[in-house]
């Protein structure tokens, strides 16, 4: 049974299976790879005291957080948003030369994206490049969202994009998209921060999750290549996933380890 005939038909159960969910993560390319971080689960216990009643003891805390895993910023970003003459809308960086990001790559990473497709006209969005991929050999929906559960010193002056989808039918290089709400405030990122969060949702939800660095196989580039680029020819990418699956090779994890 297909995750999708679970999902809409909720009278049927799903098979018992208890052993644990295999998930890989790497990265789409290699240059500059080594600034980036490794997937690192949520562990609220390792900065919390050692009492029976602590929160991080709790099975419901310990459960949850399971299912988090920690992507940390690679770099030291400092942003300001400003309008140019023309009225157009222009990324600040406001360490200058003495950024640790050269100009050239700053461009490249960072994008406005069209004013036309902001979900209010008010508040800017800008798009960060990421190499994180991830894949599943079997139903895994997989969301990233804001760091939560980290405490921030510097609130950041927005939100971010929030997404869910299967990465065992349509594994795709994440973005790290942001809503820019109080634009007189900077955008500051910093080294070493938590950036966002990945969460993966298995059938059943109970299952224990396997996560290793992944395989860049020519099996899984070839199948990213099929569904690269859809989102500008279709609105509702969600409706490929089906059709996506049956060109699916029945095999497209391979851990690293498995060298």
């Amino acid at each position: 049974m297909s995750f999708y005939d679970w999902v809409s038909d909720t009278i049927v159960e799903p098979p018992a299976q208890r052993s644990p969910v295999n998930i890989g993560w790497l990265f789409s390319q290699k240059s500059s790879s080594v600034i980036y971080f490794e997937p690192e689960r949520m562990r609220s216990a390792n900065i919390t005291g050692k009492h029976a009643k602590s929160a991080s003891r709790c099975p419901a805390v310990l459960s949850m957080e399971t299912r988090y895993f920690v992507i940390k910023c690679p770099f030291d970003i400092h942003l300001g948003f400003e309008r140019d003459k023309s009225g157009k809308p222009t990324i600040i960086n406001r360490q200058g030369n003495k950024s640790p990001v050269r100009k050239n790559k700053l461009n490249q990473l960072i994008t406005i994206v069209n004013e036309e497709e902001w979900r209010y006209k008010d508040r800017p969005t800008i798009q960060i490049s990421t190499p994180y991929l991830f894949i599943s050999d079997e139903p895994v929906f997989m969301s990233q969202i804001a760091p939560f559960m980290h405490y921030q010193a510097t609130p950041w002056p927005g939100t971010i994009f929030g997404g869910r989808f299967p990465i065992h039918a349509w594994p795709r290089v994440l973005m790290w998209a942001f809503e820019w709400h109080d634009t007189s405030q900077d955008l500051i990122l910093k080294r070493g921060d938590p950036w966002f969060y990945v969460t993966f949702e298995t059938l059943p939800a109970d299952r224990a999750i396997i996560i290793e660095e992944a395989q860049l196989t020519e099996e899984l580039e070839d199948y990213i290549e099929q569904i690269s680029g859809a989102v500008n020819y279709v609105n509702q990418t969600f409706s490929l996933f089906k059709n996506a699956e049956k060109r699916r090779p029945e095999k497209l994890l391979r851990f690293k380890s498995e060298d």
